[in-house]
């Protein structure tokens, strides 16, 4: 099957028809998706090399995760991937992914794949307040979609869950059950989810009345043992919190060894409700009232994003925000008439 065959097949020019395989911004969707599906049905395959010779793209998305970061990406990774992959599939692009150890070895891998047409653009996970990606990426007029939010959003396309309103809503959720004394346990410093979740927590206690303690803020803490340092600070106030909102599911884990050490039992002598709905909180006794976020259908979405701003779409026309589910489960309740 030849590209003249397909035209013919089609009744469309040839130039046509290579223009939408090719991803040509003159042509609409449903041309493009009518001579997908055909290409696909008659068994034509265009060479990926003269694709790139010709439009300048390899048609492939990158991503580079850091594993020096405080959970690597454990929680999401694999349902991350899927996603990812299966959209920039349904569009017949791949998926180009790298590991990085560092900052700056991030920063060198960005550079690499670019300079070596792996990706046409990259998709930036955990974004900070002051992203040196974004700068990188931006200064180089390289394609990028943020999964999550940054302070300068010039050039800026992303896809975020408002884990702030999750937050703020924990806290109102806590104070209608009759807690008047809620403590937080905030992400991990300089990322943006971090600043958001506070803010959260902030309005929640505006919005319900309630009195602005900076005794009830924890130190940041990500993974158990820090939080379960993080909840001692808390409960051992001479006024402790009857409950507890956490930042990220891996503190709210160390918040139940705390509260298990004190002779309290969570649920009754201290609510905890969290954020990430990672599949540990699910083996908790009681298990775990957290948000749960869709990676797959975030990473399917983040796909779809980018191929658009790739193909010329102004970043500006690519900004969404999602919400997160919450899992209503057994470690939250009405609060208990004495601390």
């Amino acid at each position: 099957m030849r590209l003249v065959d397909l035209a013919a097949q089609l009744g469309l020019t040839k130039g046509t028809v290579s223009r939408a395989l090719n991803d040509h911004p003159d042509i609409s969707d449903r041309t493009r998706m009518r001579v997908r599906k055909a290409a696909e049905k008659l068994g034509y395959r265009p060479l990926s090399h003269a694709q790139a010779i010709r439009t300048g793209r390899v048609r492939s998305l990158g991503l580079v995760l850091q594993v020096n970061e405080h959970d690597a990406h454990r929680p999401f990774v694999a349902e991350f991937l899927a996603g990812l992959s299966q959209a920039a599939s349904a569009e017949d692009w791949t998926l180009t992914v790298a590991t990085a150890s560092s900052d700056t070895q991030t920063l060198e891998l960005l550079d690499r794949l670019t300079a070596e047409k792996k990706a046409d653009g990259f998709i930036l996970p955990r974004t900070k307040l002051t992203d040196a990606r974004i700068d990188f990426l931006r200064m180089r007029d390289v394609p990028f979609v943020l999964y999550g939010r940054t302070t300068d959003t010039r050039g800026c396309a992303w896809f975020d869950i408002e884990s702030e309103k999750s937050i703020e809503d924990a806290v109102t959720l806590l104070a209608g059950l009759g807690h008047h004394r809620i403590g937080f346990v905030p992400g991990a410093e300089g990322y943006t989810y971090a600043k958001l979740r506070h803010d959260g927590y902030l309005t929640g206690l505006a919005r319900s009345g309630l009195p602005h303690d900076p005794n009830l803020i924890a130190a940041p803490a990500m993974a158990r043992v820090a939080g379960a340092s993080a909840a001692a600070t808390l409960l051992d106030l001479s006024d402790p919190p009857s409950a507890i909102v956490c930042s990220v599911d891996g503190a709210a884990l160390g918040v139940y060894d705390a509260a298990r050490h004190r002779g309290l039992k969570i649920g009754t002598d201290l609510s905890v409700i969290s954020y990430d709905g990672i599949p540990e909180t699910t083996l908790l006794d009681p298990p775990l009232s957290t948000y749960r976020v869709d990676t797959r259908a975030a990473g399917a979405r983040l796909a779809e994003l980018l191929i658009k701003r790739c193909r010329g779409a102004a970043p500006e026309d690519l900004r969404e925000l999602g919400r997160a589910a919450f899992q209503s489960r057994g470690s939250h309740g009405v609060a208990p008439e004495t601390s």
